[in-house]
């Protein structure tokens, strides 16, 4: 097998101690050298040295937790080191030949003839934003965590305030908890304590609030609310260093909160997660593997046996997900949409809602919001076909966003770049329908009637999208 890179070394990366091996090949023979160094900031800066020492190139290491990190932060400062990020499941070695220094020659080994895919790691300023972005996450998990166990406080004591309220945490419900823990019992007072907005009736509101509260109950409440109170602060707190962070970034935020569904929140996931360089990414379609939205590959004699989705990141594709929401409701309505108010929708999978339902198939919608190639940001929608009587495929530059009609039949393609729209040949024509609008179809399989298909208004020439979408 033909040798890439005749010095390299490999890394096997623990929480103590850095097991090194440097690789060196001259013609048909090799030579390894093995050491062991700390993980503290000496060691790894010893590491270094060594490695410079030994003329090597290229060195790659193990995605081992965060113990990876140190590591990569010191080395890549030195020039002459090329690392690759190697996900520790493409990379297993045969069972019974495991220990410290074989898993850094196996490493090396592999990466000395090219079969190490590296990961993808983003520059300093955007790790720091995913760093903000996914305490945020955590965060507000923390604060829904806080406001269940409220909810079961309140019906440990038998006062039904989520029937009569819509969010638990509103002003009115705030009210009657702050008068619940101050000791008010009376059900009168209590549902005098709303601000008069609900949809219930005021004797509802009283049924609803008459129960029977101790003085735990009163512990409880006002442990919760405090916490919900301190986390809420250390979000906002959070978001506004992360909108500090951005702001080297703050176009291409911009950009993607033109996008049907994508909010502020959302558009810093996006950037955190993904970055601003899409030349780490061949295709809009690796992205979208590697954001784990798309069916795996599992063919054997001919035959799929399974199209599950892998298992891949949750930072991202959770965020997708929630953004795909808003175009299911946006197809709902694209029907009496104005003329020259663009609605972009991606619909779920056919074949996935039949049997699963619009729920399961939601990351079928959300596949389609790829993004993608070159320096640019991309939604990615299936069952849009081309216009009548085109001698070109289509461009339009709508407030930054390039929408192109693809080739293929049933294909649509959007991509968010700056610049002139980019144009087709004119020997490719579409396959077309009536230019007013773009029919959606699906392409699964026949086995129950196809609904009719909801028309998608096409972009004009000139058109943008509003705030609203």
């Amino acid at each position: 097998m033909e040798v890439l890179h005749p010095r390299c070394a490999g890394l096997d990366v623990h929480s103590r101690q850095v097991t090194a091996c440097v690789r060196v090949a001259a013609g048909s023979t090799v030579t390894t050298e093995h050491r062991e160094f700390a993980t503290t900031t000496a060691g790894l800066f010893e590491l270094s040295a060594w490695l410079t020492e030994a003329g090597c190139t290229h060195v790659a290491m193990e995605a081992t937790g965060v113990y990876w990190k140190p590591v990569w932060h010191i080395l890549e400062d030195e020039e002459s080191l090329t690392l690759v990020l190697a996900n520790a499941r493409h990379i297993r070695n045969v069972p019974g030949r495991k220990s410290d220094q074989k898993d850094a020659a196996w490493i090396a080994d592999l990466l000395a003839h090219g079969l190490i895919r590296g990961s993808f790691v983003p520059p300093a300023p955007i790790q720091e934003l995913r760093d903000l972005t996914r305490t945020r996450k955590q965060l507000v998990a923390e604060i829904a965590r806080h406001t269940q166990r409220l909810q079961k406080t309140l019906e440990d004591a038998n006062v039904k305030l989520t029937r009569v309220v819509t969010d638990i945490l509103g002003a009115s419900s705030r009210a009657v908890l702050a008068a619940l823990i101050a000791g008010e019992t009376d059900p009168e007072r209590l549902a005098d304590c709303t601000t008069g907005r609900l949809k219930a009736g005021r004797a509802d509101i009283v049924a609803a609030v008459h129960g029977r509260v101790t003085a735990h109950h009163r512990f409880l409440l006002e442990l919760h609310l405090a916490q919900i109170d301190a986390l809420s602060a250390t979000v906002q707190k959070v978001e506004r260093q992360a909108d500090k962070v951005l702001r080297p970034f703050r176009e291409a935020a911009d950009r993607l909160t033109t996008i049907p569904g994508v909010s502020e929140t959302v558009a810093r996931v996006i950037i955190s997660e993904v970055g601003t360089d899409m030349t780490q990414f061949p295709t809009a379609g690796h992205l979208v593997s590697w954001a784990g939205l798309c069916p795996r590959l599992d063919e054997s004699a001919g035959k799929r046996r399974s199209t599950r989705l892998r298992h891949a990141t949750p930072w991202l594709k959770t965020e997708l997900v929630q953004a795909a929401w808003p175009l299911r409701s946006a197809a709902a309505t694209s029907r009496g949409a104005p003329a020259r108010e663009p609605v972009v929708v991606s619909l779920p999978s056919r074949r996935c809602s039949c049997r699963a339902g619009t729920s399961r198939s939601r990351p079928a919608s959300t596949s389609r919001a790829a993004i993608g190639n070159g320096r640019l940001w991309g939604i990615h929608l299936t069952g849009v076909r081309g216009v009548t009587g085109a001698t070109e495929r289509p461009a339009r530059v709508v407030s930054g966003l390039e929408v192109v009609v693809a080739r293929e039949p049933m294909r649509y393609r959007g991509l968010i770049a700056a610049g002139q729209p980019r144009q087709h040949p004119a020997s490719t024509p579409t396959r077309g329908c009536a230019p007013a609008e773009a029919r959606v179809s699906f392409s699964g399989p026949p086995r129950r009637a196809r609904r009719r298909a909801t028309p998608v208004k096409w972009i004009p020439p000139d058109g943008r999208f509003s705030a609203a979408h």
